[in-house]
């Protein structure tokens, strides 16, 4: 295979109008898979730090050298662009733009998406993917809309006291819940713009507030810090496990 055919890859950009949304719209990425063919369905990964996925995860050559050598299923990727001014407010769950975000997610961003293209709907078939914080609220736009997503890829997911407390609190099981989470073990002095946090033990409280709900993760720490040179070597492994039927 060559890398010409590789890097051959169809990347739309869209802007979804937005009433819920103080902007007013929102920027997407959307990649198409080798061969898209409008009467087939995809299975579809919704990114958040959209532009970050594509331009530093670099998801899109990813998705498409995998595709090409047999080894994922052809898939869509959107990518949501954020206003980084606004990324906290928006992602973490005690956030004053948060309730909003969620809502434009999955009541606007996602049916937009959907008239569109064609993307799978069912739970099994929709991977919320995030870093960070991008993690946080991709864990908990799944908390609050439980039937409609059950899988997540959490990189190094910020986990504040609010998401553990949200997590601890949570009534339901979350045996339905299916994710693949990881973090770097460099990660334990982080500074972020609430202060300095450990990420390698929030993400083990996490992990442990997740399982004793009755999640099922595929959980592992190994040599990284918290940046995308780290989140994107470990990309292609969190993809194929994304594919798999019987994911443990």
């Amino acid at each position: 295979m060559s890398e010409s055919n590789v890097y051959k890859r169809t990347i739309n950009k869209e802007t979804v109008t937005s009433k819920l949304l103080t902007e007013g719209e929102r920027d997407l990425r959307v990649y198409l898979p080798p061969g898209y063919n409008e009467i087939i369905s995809y299975p579809v990964i919704y990114c958040q730090d959209g532009e970050d996925f594509f331009n530093f995860g670099r998801i899109a050559t990813q998705a498409n050298r995998l595709i090409l050598e047999d080894e994922l299923e052809p898939c869509i990727v959107v990518g949501v662009d954020v206003d980084k001014k606004h990324r906290t407010a928006e992602y973490s769950p005690d956030g004053d733009r948060h309730e909003s975000y969620v809502r434009f997610f999955v009541e606007e961003m996602i049916p937009f998406v959907a008239s569109r293209y064609t993307v799978r709907t069912e739970a099994d078939q929709i991977l919320l993917a995030g870093d960070s914080l991008g993690a946080t609220v991709s864990l908990h736009i799944a908390l609050s809309y439980p039937q409609r997503f059950s899988r997540l890829l959490s990189m190094s997911g910020a986990y504040y006291p609010a998401s553990r407390s949200i997590l601890a609190d949570y009534s339901e099981s979350l045996s339905w819940l299916d994710a693949y989470m990881f973090v770097g073990l460099q990660e334990t002095e982080f500074e972020t713009d609430r202060g300095v946090f450990d990420f390698v033990e929030m993400n083990r409280q996490t992990k442990q507030l997740l399982e004793a709900k009755g999640a099922k993760l595929l959980y592992y720490e190994k040599d990284g810090k918290h940046q995308w040179g780290f989140w994107q070597q470990e990309l292609p492994d969190a993809l194929r496990w994304f594919m798999k039927t019987d994911l443990l």
